[in-house]
């Protein structure tokens, strides 16, 4: 059973940074398509930013030039290094991972922007 575990979500002021972390146990991690999706209270989940195994990287419009997704397949991990943080980036993150129809979610870490 794949399993995806994110890690790195806390409480940072506005304008500051934070790197969330999510593992996975599958050993072809390197052709799974990863990426990043956020829930606000009483919004819909969204898309934040993805990266296929060929490192194609699309990001949302709201956080271009802001955060940086990336992904070491040695590791088996994919980042989220989000800077110039805003309260309105505060949501759950979750991080998704997908192969051969196949997508498995993480359990989600809290990202609060808030002085």
């Amino acid at each position: 059973q794949v399993q995806l575990v994110e890690s790195g979500g806390g409480l940072v002021q506005p304008g500051g940074s934070l790197r969330l972390s999510c593992t996975s146990n599958t050993t072809i991690f390197s052709l799974w398509t990863m990426g990043w999706y956020r829930q606000a209270p009483g919004m819909q989940r969204e898309a934040v930013a993805s990266i296929s195994e060929n490192n194609n990287i699309v990001y949302a419009d709201s956080v271009k030039g802001r955060f940086t997704i990336s992904r070491e397949n040695s590791k088996k991990t994919v980042y989220l290094q989000m800077n110039s943080l805003k309260p309105e980036d505060t949501a759950v993150y979750y991080c998704r991972g997908e192969f051969s129809r196949i997508v498995k979610w993480g359990q989600g870490t809290q990202v609060t922007v808030s002085s």
